[in-house]
């Protein structure tokens, strides 16, 4: 059969639907062969699957894992510490649930870089790259942005089961005033290779939180709106979608209505396994079922939270058990977890209660399914929060401004020793003061979890050579 998926630029709006399974993977045609050679990747990694929990906006390092009680009045948080099943480590008192389960966690408190500002923070903790690349714009995706970690890390592994290797759920990361946030695409690693986006939920709410249960808004009283969480389209990504495509009801339409057209070319293909695999995905009503977890058993639901951070993990859980080697979470719409006003009752109230059940109901789920010790569990944000508090203009309670620095990155599972810490911070929360890592370091982590060899590279458009590791991975983290 020959080739359907030519240059973007070349690609016929027939052909480009037609395709549409294989351009939903990241992958052309061309790259399939040399993909299926590297697929089974080497190296000293335990973990068949990485899930990569992000927390859009920055976590407060001081209010959640690395409390500091003893601070000076105006750096110490309201939140007092409890001990968790580990001696000698104590977390926030608003994550008991995480507290009881410290024997399958780590946490590096000591990790750090230079930017303060969202869009570099993000692109830093999404690709695992400290340094920002040539004509980096903030509020618009280059294709001179470094890739993200989970685009490259796609580049080493076959899909599985009728799945691509990785995915981004429940929402690309836009910020309400329509920014697009760099880091979470391609990039230099070209728009063939751009991460499958579910999209389960809506972009540019002027709300934040795990809708619908814990829908807040930063600022006390304002008015908050609906939101809905969905099982998620199956969609093109961006580069093959011309002006009626871009609407992703009317794609949504048009898949379904091409579903008899994409059996028939995979049958016309022959023995071309990834094409079957392509139009499988779309024509196979399990997987389909399996996304669909608004729909999951109620005991199910409510283990993990009925909101948009319990069945978000709950989908990873569901895609890591059929084989996806990388799933990133975000969790949290519009940087949620930017509480520069009143911190305290909105990470109390809102953010910490259904984070606390849906990553302790992963945990748990993982472990009774035999499948914790295979898949690494990573927590972070684009950077930490200030040490001293502070009020902003016509705000009426205080929180914390940016702060990368230092903040506290979460690992568990995958062969990570429960219980350990990594580096520390000062006694007020705002530097490094042991053990500092990086962002590099952080990423080198994952690729190692994976089993990618140190010495692996990536291929771009041009066929060119990268390296997947900037940094090593973190010492003493796994056992």
């Amino acid at each position: 059969m020959a080739n359907p998926l030519k240059h973007p630029a070349d690609c016929s709006r027939r052909t480009a639907v037609q395709a549409g399974a294989i351009g939903l993977l990241g992958l052309g045609m061309n790259h399939l062969n040399w993909l299926h050679a590297a697929g089974g990747a080497g190296g000293r990694g335990r973990a068949k699957s990485v899930i990569y929990i992000f927390l859009s906006g920055g976590l407060a390092q001081q209010d959640s894992f690395d409390l500091k009680p003893d601070a000076p009045s105006g750096f110490r948080g309201e939140f007092q510490p409890i001990p968790t099943r580990t001696p000698g480590l104590h977390i926030c008192e608003h994550l008991p649930e995480l507290a009881k389960r410290s024997e399958h966690w780590a946490l590096c408190r000591s990790l750090t870089h230079k930017s303060n500002d969202h869009s570099a923070g993000h692109h830093i903790m999404l690709t695992g790259r400290s340094d920002i690349p040539p004509g980096f714009n903030p509020s618009l995706p280059k294709d001179s942005d470094w890739p993200s970690i989970t685009a490259v890390a796609a580049t080493r592994f076959a899909p599985q089961n009728n799945l691509p290797p990785a995915i981004i759920l429940p929402e690309k990361l836009v910020h309400r005033t329509g920014r697009v946030i760099p880091g979470q695409f391609a990039g230099i690693a070209g728009k063939r290779r751009e991460p499958w986006f579910l999209d389960c939920a809506p972009y540019n709410a002027a709300n934040y939180g795990a809708y619908p249960e814990y829908l807040f808004h930063h600022r006390e009283g304002a008015k908050e709106q609906p939101l809905y969480f969905r099982a998620p389209n199956l969609s093109l990504p961006h580069w093959l979608a011309d002006g009626r495509l871009r609407d992703r009801l009317s794609l949504a339409k048009e898949l379904n209505g091409q579903r008899s057209q994409l059996a028939s070319a995979g049958e016309a293909g022959g023995h071309d396994r990834y094409w079957e695999m392509a139009t499988s995905l779309l024509t196979d009503g399990k997987i389909a079922g399996a996304f669909d977890v608004t729909n999951a058993p109620l005991k199910e639901q409510e283990r993990y939270g009925r909101n948009s951070f319990g069945w978000s993990l709950l989908l990873a859980s569901r895609l890591v058990q059929r084989g996806v080697r990388l799933v990133q979470v975000n969790l949290g719409n519009n940087e949620t977890w930017d509480t520069h006003e009143s911190a305290f009752p909105n990470l109390k109230n809102f953010l910490f209660p259904p984070t606390d059940r849906a990553v302790s109901a992963l945990l748990d789920d993982l472990h009774e399914r035999g499948l914790l010790d295979s898949t690494l569990i990573v927590m972070a944000g684009e950077f930490g929060r200030t040490p001293k508090l502070s009020t902003i203009a016509g705000a009426r309670l205080p929180g914390r401004d940016h702060w990368g620095a230092v903040q506290t990155v979460f690992f568990a599972g995958g062969g990570v020793r429960g219980g350990t810490v990594i580096g520390s911070s000062d006694k007020i929360g705002g530097y490094p003061a042991s053990s500092p890592q990086t962002p590099e370091n952080f990423a080198a982590t994952i690729y190692d979890a994976l089993g990618i060899p140190q010495d692996a590279h990536w291929l771009d458009e041009q066929g060119r050579p990268n390296l997947f590791y900037h940094g090593t991975p973190i010492p003493g983290l796994v056992g």
